[in-house]
């Protein structure tokens, strides 16, 4: 299964590789050039496909969970002031994702979007967040835990974000929130009281790793 982000660059992908074959097998006239040349365009095809893929997950509703919104790996847990919506100490958690990680971001609660703020220029703020690429902040007001914020943060070499947030969407936890292409980091928020489930170093997987609970 392959995100929907990733149709058209599979699709054009797809005509390529086969135009590439045919053309190397009809005027390419050294057989283990011709072979080379087939493996690596295959190697290629297979990445892209790998990069857009969209695994089923089997997320459990919980109104008292909080779930990791993408894959990776957790490299921050820390207390810090947040200046552009809380303006307050918030608990931030940090991941990580790897290009071969899956991409997809995934809400790690159920609620109603409150804001949503695209910010396209690099911004100093905080030590562990160093200067930020193209990102989007996000504030889903929730059941239990009252307003949380999570930041996608693009990649330093393709800075695209894919965001589905909308203000006055009410979302379901688990459900796919937008799509960062090449490299990424997704921020969370959360108050200073919650309990942590994980920590620094942790793999998790969006959609099923309990992050925090009440």
């Amino acid at each position: 299964m392959f995100h929907k982000e990733g149709f058209n660059i599979i699709t054009i992908t797809s005509i390529l590789f086969v135009a590439t074959i045919i053309v190397a097998d009809n005027f390419l006239e050294t057989y283990l050039f011709q072979k080379i040349v087939q493996i690596v365009l295959i190697a290629l095809f297979l990445c892209v496909l790998h990069f857009f893929r969209n695994p089923k997950r089997n997320t459990v509703l919980n109104d008292n969970h909080i779930l990791a919104p993408i894959d990776g790996k957790v490299v921050a847990i820390a207390e810090v002031y947040e200046s552009e919506y809380f303006k307050d100490q918030r608990l931030l958690v940090s991941f990580i994702t790897s290009p071969i990680n899956v991409h997809v971001t995934r809400y790690g609660i159920s609620g109603l979007i409150k804001y949503v703020k695209y910010h396209s220029e690099k911004n100093a703020v905080t030590k562990l967040q160093k200067k930020e690429n193209k990102r989007v902040i996000i504030v889903i007001d929730s059941k239990n835990f009252g307003e949380l914020m999570y930041k996608q943060i693009a990649g330093a070499f393709v800075k695209r974000i894919v965001n589905y947030a909308n203000e006055g969407n009410s979302v379901l936890q688990g459900d796919d929130s937008g799509f960062i292409k090449f490299g990424s980091r997704v921020d969370l928020f959360l108050p200073l009281d919650i309990k942590m489930n994980l920590k620094i170093g942790d793999k998790v997987k969006g959609g099923e790793q309990l992050v925090a609970s009440k």
